[in-house]
């Protein structure tokens, strides 16, 4: 069993890695140089450079776990909103790297069970969040009659392509379109006609400290692993 000091530092060196060399020329010397292990050590403890990034993907599934329990007392409206900005604000330069770090991850999953296996959890936890959030709103009388599976595959579906489209384009704009389509076309039609949207929601504690380092005053959420 890996020490939890031990292991939260190399997956902080597996992302700093990642993002810095890409997954095709990702090495466990390259994890291990930004550590006080050794290459060999890695390899004690987790066996291979594809075992290592599978528990970095288990790990960042656990930092949302944590960001959704701290916002479990809110109402669902503003669950909802905090998605929203969780996938559709434009990242800073760490939250970038991030996410075309994690986009080279879901491109090997097609070839690699363990990742795909890793990454299917991952997109179910978040997808069954936003039915939680949904059916809650529900309940509450602040959304119309839907079918909630539906909506949160319609979201999802929104928020991969326009932060694909953001990665791989460059294109922050294409963020603004999808965010602004989203509430203006999907939300829209699920709200209650005497409900908006918050526009703005205070985020400050739910920033992903586990990849992050949070500044006082910064109140904008760490990005969802998809």
């Amino acid at each position: 069993m890996t020490d939890p000091d031990v292991h939260e530092a190399i997956m902080t060196a597996t992302y700093e890695a990642l993002c810095e060399e890409g997954y095709s020329d990702l090495t466990a010397q390259a994890i291990a140089d930004r550590t006080e292990r050794s290459k060999s050590a890695l390899f004690y403890h987790y066996g291979s450079r594809e075992a290592i990034v599978a528990e970095f993907i288990e790990y960042l599934i656990d930092g949302f776990e944590s960001r959704l329990a701290a916002i479990e007392d809110r109402s669902a409206l503003e669950r909802l909103a905090a998605f929203v900005d969780w996938f559709l604000s434009e990242p800073d330069d760490d939250e970038l790297a991030f996410h075309t770090a994690l986009l080279e991850l879901r491109a090997q999953a097609p070839y690699n069970d363990v990742f795909r296996a890793k990454l299917r959890e991952s997109d179910d936890r978040i997808r069954r969040a936003l039915e939680e959030i949904l059916a809650d709103g529900l309940e509450d009388g602040v959304f119309q009659d839907h079918d909630p599976q539906a909506v949160a595959a319609l979201l999802l579906a929104a928020f991969d392509g326009a932060q694909i489209h953001q990665v791989t384009l460059d294109r922050c704009e294409y963020l603004e379109t999808i965010r602004a389509g989203t509430v203006e076309h999907i939300l829209a039609d699920i709200l209650e006609p005497t409900v908006e949207l918050p526009e703005a929601v205070d985020f400050d504690g739910l920033h992903d400290s586990q990849l992050f380092d949070t500044s006082p005053g910064d109140d904008r959420p760490g990005p969802i692993e998809r």
